[in-house]
């Protein structure tokens, strides 16, 4: 009988798995979000919230984008079952709500990365996937290689900041309308200066190469945190690199047992 859900299942995957996979993503997120959305309504749970993604966004819009914008545009064709499916949670929170009184609401995390993250090269998401690849380019001496070419810009959030702000959405944050969790527009990064971070906390002194013949994906989604900061104003995220080091060293302690 739980009286709060954090509804965080989901089929995910990279840029490339999303390519290969479109119609999976979509089929099995619908029926995922379906199943915990009415169970909860079912079973008389007083709150779920669910997560969704900043690539649920349009893909041709204007910067930096905000909680109003999740339906204002087909969002990008690499991803597009993801996207629609995870949209579909903000629709039916609404219905849930205006049909049942449910409190039922979604946040927008910007791209999670820290320990106990899926660290899979193929089917990974790209920070985690570019710590595995430090790691075996150390070991065996060879170069690094990234895929695309460098010049995507992601913000990244930690998750032990972003487990901090779940329990603030659940206990504190009372609208059925979703509100984007996320470091500042200010803490944006390339994909190249991400890579450097990690380059830099596994003390790898190999070559850095860039494969352009692989695609780059969204150039940006940068994403205002407006509305967290008018309700938190004082949330203190850890510093990016202090993150990516604690991160990596997690990995690098715990990789006969991470997921990859």
């Amino acid at each position: 009988k739980p009286t709060h859900v954090i509804h965080l299942a989901a089929m995910v995957g990279g840029l490339f798995k999303n390519i290969r996979y479109n119609l999976d993503f979509w089929r099995r997120n619908i029926h995922i979000n379906d199943n915990v959305l009415h169970t909860a309504y079912e079973t008389g749970v007083q709150k779920v919230v669910s997560c969704l993604s900043t690539c649920i966004f349009p893909d041709k819009t204007t910067y930096p984008i905000d909680e109003s914008m999740i339906h204002n545009g087909p969002p990008h064709s690499s991803n597009f079952g993801y996207s629609y499916a995870k949209r579909m949670i903000d629709i039916q929170n609404r219905g849930y709500f205006e049909q049942h009184g449910c409190r039922f609401t979604a946040v927008i995390p910007t791209n999670v990365f820290g320990p106990h993250d899926n660290f899979n090269i193929e089917d990974g998401h790209v920070l985690p996937g570019l710590i595995h690849k430090v790691y075996l380019a150390k070991q065996t001496g060879s170069a690094l290689t990234v895929w695309g070419t460098g010049k995507p810009r992601r913000q990244f959030i930690y998750s032990l900041d972003l487990a901090r702000l779940f329990l603030w959405v659940l206990r504190e944050y009372d609208e059925v309308e979703p509100i984007i969790l996320s470091v500042g527009e200010e803490d944006e990064v390339s994909i190249r200066e991400a890579a450097e971070a990690i380059v830099e906390a596994m003390d790898f002194r190999g070559e850095l190469v860039f494969d352009t013949t692989k695609a780059d994906g969204q150039f940006k989604k940068t994403a205002s945190n407006a509305k967290l900061r008018r309700y938190l104003p004082g949330f203190q995220f850890t510093p990016f690199r202090q993150a990516v080091m604690e991160t990596c060293a997690w990995f690098s302690a715990n990789y006969t047992n991470a997921r990859k």
